[in-house]
């Protein structure tokens, strides 16, 4: 495999440097947590080899939320790590994947890299975001191995219907292709009405981490959810080869987290609708950009409207570099600069607020 870095990870907030950077309405997570906030216990910890499937009681209480048991999760590095193991386990040179765009990179980038057949489910702003699933169909190949999706979808904020995901599920079971299903924003800021995807069907395979919705990205902890136990092995494999087991002091970090969440769940949440409150009322005075408003995660998708002549090199230049301000812009997930993400659970709500203004004031110097 012949890797190349991606725009989104080139240009990340942490890669230019935290320091240049006032008003970070980038990051596509909640706050960062502070070590000294977690109240842990690790006087006692070893720090030596440890089961490669991860921390067992972390894993059981993963589990216990999907109404599963401890053998079908597997802890990865991240859930940037899962991706990869799901993808290069499964997908051959010979293999077809049908994938949601825009979508974060590393759900299109890896199996790119593979090089296997891909065929894109385009979103359409004009259509609210929504996934096709008459058109998830009709991509389907003799050889389609796997479908990938995203709910809530990262950039846009969509959010699955359970009448759509039913009939994806009933999909997958009649043609025997594996569903991917990325959830890393289900507990992040709006309620998600459906269960872990994972307990739903044997033919499903979940994905999520402690980055994006509980502000603990530093620990590198993911883990992906499965039944079949068969597929489950060969993950671990693929796991074992590229670095064997996760940081004993992460996976104790998380476990120790993990059974205090919803202390901490409560008050990123209360933080978060707060900006996405002021993220509605801007909009609503901000007629330049419009917006499909997000139902589930931190994230929003705007754009330029058509009548709305602007340089976009101009404005992101700007925005940067005068205002020390920060998005996410469109070629980040293969998409026109028009379009840019802006995060709504990083930030407190007073820097949220000037980043938003800094916005229209580059917008202001960039039209043409």
């Amino acid at each position: 495999m012949l890797y190349k870095r991606m725009p989104i990870e080139k240009e990340s907030p942490e890669e230019t440097g935290y320091d240049n950077i006032l008003y970070n309405l980038a990051e596509s997570s909640v706050t960062d947590l502070k070590f000294d906030e977690l109240n842990l216990s690790l006087g006692n910890l070893k720090l030596e080899y440890i089961a490669h499937r991860g921390h067992s009681g972390l894993r059981k209480l993963i589990a216990a939320e999907a109404n599963l048991e401890e053998e079908h999760v597997l802890l990865t590095n991240g859930a940037a790590g899962a991706l990869f193991i799901i993808n290069s386990s499964l997908l051959t040179s010979e293999d077809h994947l049908i994938v949601v765009k825009p979508n974060y990179a590393t759900n299109i980038e890896v199996p790119v890299t593979i090089g296997c057949a891909i065929s894109y489910i385009n979103l359409q702003f004009e259509n609210g975001w929504r996934t096709d699933i008459q058109r998830v169909e009709a991509a389907i190949r003799p050889n389609t191995k796997l479908i990938s999706i995203t709910t809530p979808h990262n950039p846009t904020g969509m959010l699955m219907t359970n009448d759509e995901l039913n009939k994806l599920i009933a999909l997958v079971e009649k043609r025997n292709i594996w569903l991917l299903v990325d959830e890393t924003y289900r507990d992040a800021c709006f309620k998600t009405p459906y269960p872990i995807m994972a307990s739903k069907s044997k033919k499903i395979i979940s994905v999520s981490s402690l980055s994006k919705a509980f502000g603990l990205p530093g620990l590198r902890i993911g883990w992906l959810i499965i039944q079949n136990q068969q597929l489950l092995e060969s993950f671990l494999g693929a796991k074992e080869m590229i670095y064997i087991s996760n940081s004993a002091l992460d996976e104790q970090v998380a476990y120790q987290f993990y059974l205090q969440k919803e202390k901490f769940a409560t008050a990123i949440n209360t933080s978060a609708m707060q900006n996405f409150n002021l993220l509605c009322s801007w909009l609503k005075k901000e007629t330049r950009l419009e917006a499909v408003l997000p139902e589930g995660g931190v994230v929003c998708f705007p754009r330029f409207t058509e009548s709305t002549k602007i340089n976009t090199e101009k404005f992101y230049s700007l925005l940067m570099q005068k205002y020390k301000t920060m998005v996410g812009p469109g070629h980040w997930f293969d998409m026109p600069d028009a379009y840019m993400r802006i995060g709504f659970g990083w930030t407190d709500s007073a820097t949220f607020q000037t980043g938003l203004e800094n916005i229209s004031k580059a917008i202001n110097e960039s039209a043409s």
